[in-house]
């Protein structure tokens, strides 16, 4: 087997994936990997697509995202094209993060708020009353 090509086994453990990933993605048709048998063999291509479907992920890019932007490579090999693409979707990608930091951000105040609430209803249910 020519050093340029992996076994899947070998994508897994380069990668920390698990087959039923590298499958996923062959049948998604984000990984084209020859087959010689039953035997999948990546090229360096499907090594670098699936670097970048990785690097997408997790940024938090969707699959078809992550797909648009892979099949740029196929259609052109202009890179300043994909750079166009992939730093306009990246910008809306940080856009969203940012929105769902800043909402996480204040749900966890409204529930450190609603503890420390609970805290002193509890901790006032759990003194000795006074005689009345």
């Amino acid at each position: 087997m020519p050093e340029s090509f992996k076994t899947i086994r070998q994508m897994c453990a380069e990668f920390g994936v698990t087959p039923r990933t590298l499958r996923f993605y062959e049948a998604k048709e984000l990984l084209f990997p020859q087959r010689d048998g039953q035997h999948r063999l990546f090229s360096r291509r499907d090594q670098a697509r699936l670097k970048l479907i990785l690097r997408g992920k997790r940024f938090g890019f969707s699959l078809e995202e992550i797909r648009q932007l892979l099949n740029m490579y196929d259609r052109d090999d202009s890179e300043l094209r994909q750079l166009r693409k992939t730093y306009d979707i990246a910008c809306q990608r940080l856009a969203d993060m940012e929105r769902q930091r800043d909402e996480l951000t204040e749900a966890i105040a409204d529930l450190k708020q609603e503890l420390a609430w609970g805290e002193g209803v509890l901790h006032n249910a759990d003194r000795p009353r006074a005689a009345e």
